[in-house]
């Protein structure tokens, strides 16, 4: 893993842990607007194969994407677990992501944390930006700028 730099600060940071399959990603809290049951979705002619469509979450409309299908996973299978996880873009808007299932939310300090170098994201690294480390968990830390672009959030 000659990739991976330690970051030593004591800033830390929180992150909701979530479950794509077998793999348990982290999504940083700061993004996070609300956590939502799986509800139905409205399909929408001719969008982004990893769109599923759009849902009514309080009068406001918010498009639903599949992390799993943008990360060239397997396809979602929708359980009594699934949560829809809706993400604050800055100025952007709102957009919802499927997950698996919702873990735990944990406290990651900065010496918890690997992140990748700038030039080794080239390889499948392309959605993560580190690895933490939280007890003998590894949780893999999703780069939510590289998930989400502009043209995904409403």
């Amino acid at each position: 893993m000659d990739e991976l730099r330690v970051i030593g600060d004591d800033n830390t940071k929180q992150y909701i842990v979530v479950s794509l399959g077998i793999e348990h990603f982290g999504i940083d809290i700061g993004y996070i607007d609300n956590i939502v049951r799986m509800q139905k979705i409205t399909r929408v002619p001719k969008a982004q194969h990893y769109f599923k469509g759009i849902i009514n979450l309080r009068g406001e409309i918010v498009p639903v994407m599949s992390i799993r299908r943008k990360m060239g996973l397997d396809d979602d299978v929708i359980t009594n677990k699934t949560r829809i996880i809706i993400l604050r873009i800055e100025d952007s808007g709102c957009l919802g992501v499927l997950v698996d299932e919702v873990r735990e939310v944990v406290t990651l300090s900065g010496d918890q944390i690997d992140r990748f170098l700038p030039d080794s994201r080239e390889g499948g690294h392309t959605f993560l930006n580190g690895i933490g480390k939280n007890g003998e968990n590894l949780i893999s830390l999703l780069d939510i700028g590289k998930i989400v672009d502009e043209r995904d959030a409403v």
